[in-house]
């Protein structure tokens, strides 16, 4: 023990010495090791933001047919779906005693490309994401009057809108020649808050706002001659026949399997409840390519820098055969060498790991704002958690073997070879 003590005090003390060379190989290993708990990180924060875009809501409900595409357009608002559910059936199932309450959901229209969402005050009352948390508005208020819109953070900064602006929707979520509800216009009345959900590229309106819209529609298009003014459609009975899916929540969660088995044997209309964590893992597993790709990347440069590490010494044992010539002399033993060689190594990769951990908790302190309001996805400084930790210990691990192949080659170097002067 007291020789392997001496031999990293030995190695420290060396390695200070050449600490202006060195430096560039604990740069590179700190560099290698941000980036690869960085990516890490990054993807662990973006895989739980996009499974955790809705979070507190134990069944989505929509007509019958595939679970995944009923997620994809019920949270996610791509695609469509082949049928509605009646507003009956929502009503029903609202009032069931084991539901503590429901988010009815309406899409088809489009504001430039981004989904239009028509919806109640318990959206913005209930919806949950990111291990429960709320939405909350950073300008201006909820729905209040017909022909009041909630636009997500996302549409407020790319189209530049602000309180009070008009806007006017579009009749379809996809093509080039869309009708506009130009006749009706809305208006801004309130901004949300980033997300890093679908919440951030959508519009909220009232269900009924959705109904007033298309009174005077028939198949899709407008009725030729039928001119109503927002005054004159106020009049009107604006509850939805139809909506397109039910966010539904338990008063107990372990209710939620009775629930979806009444539901999938619904009598009035063919009806399926999805879970959404359950869908929401499906959909990653199809999707999370990229995030492998990133990781191989990153332990590729994590590798890389590893070999200069290795290199580096390597290149140094010519100039430092006298030095491990003269500790053999007095009186150190081969093995001594070795280790002395594999603790300098050893050294070099504990402190570039060291400088990456803190250059990370620096980035991440500094641009978790940045991210947040700019992209949604919310990186906090914290220690490393158990994947990160085993990252680590993969760096630290593969350090030790790297630092093993020059301490071989010192381990076998002969003291005639390190004290022999060639002329």
């Amino acid at each position: 023990m007291r020789r392997f003590y001496y031999s990293l005090r030995l190695a420290g003390k060396s390695a200070w010495n050449r600490r202006s060379t060195l430096m560039l190989v604990v740069f590179s290993i700190a560099l290698s090791t941000t980036l690869l708990l960085g990516i890490e990180k990054l993807r662990t924060q973006v895989k739980e933001s996009f499974v955790q875009s809705v979070s507190g809501t134990d069944l989505v409900v929509g007509a019958r047919g595939g679970d995944i595409q009923l997620m994809l357009y019920a949270i996610f608002h791509l695609g469509g779906a082949t049928n509605n559910m009646g507003w009956d059936s929502a009503q029903e199932i609202a009032k069931r005693d084991d539901v503590a309450w429901t988010i009815p959901i309406s899409l088809g229209d489009s504001h430039r490309g981004y989904p239009v969402v028509a919806t109640t005050r318990d959206f913005f009352e209930h919806y949950r994401f990111r291990e429960g948390r709320r939405l909350t508005l950073t300008e201006g208020k909820n729905l209040e009057n017909l022909f009041d819109v909630v636009i997500g953070a996302e549409i407020a900064k790319k189209l530049g809108y602000s309180l009070g602006r008009k806007i006017i929707l579009s009749h379809g979520n996809s093509g080039a020649h869309l009708t506009e509800h130009d006749d009706k216009p809305f208006a801004v009345t309130g901004i949300l808050a980033s997300t890093g959900t679908p919440v951030d590229r959508s519009l909220y309106i009232g269900l009924q706002a959705m109904e007033a819209i298309h009174i005077n529609w028939r198949g899709g298009a407008p009725i030729p001659g039928m001119h109503l003014t927002p005054e004159q459609v106020a009049r009107f009975n604006l509850e939805p026949k139809n909506i397109t899916a039910l966010l539904v929540a338990l008063k107990k969660r372990s209710q939620v399997f009775a629930l979806q088995r009444d539901i999938n044997e619904w009598k009035a209309e063919p009806l399926m409840g999805v879970m959404p964590g359950v869908a929401m893992d499906r959909i990653w597993s199809m999707v999370n390519t990229g995030e492998r790709v990133l990781l191989v990347v990153s332990a590729l440069v994590t590798i890389t820098g590893l070999a200069g590490l290795a290199a580096v010494i390597l290149a140094g044992l010519g100039e430092r055969r006298r030095e491990l010539a003269i500790l053999r002399s007095a009186g150190a033993r081969p093995l001594d060498i070795l280790v002395l060689m594999a603790c300098e190594g050893c050294l070099l990769v504990g402190a570039g790991i060291v400088c990456g951990l803190s250059a990370l908790l620096l980035l991440a302190w500094g641009l978790s704002p940045v991210l947040a309001d700019n992209y949604g996805i919310f990186i906090y400084p914290s220690l490393p958690t158990a994947g990160e930790w085993a990252l680590l210990g993969f760096i630290g691990a593969a350090g030790l073997v790297t630092s093993l192949i020059p301490a071989f080659r010192a381990y076998r170097m002969s003291l005639s070879d390190g004290l022999t002067v060639s002329i």
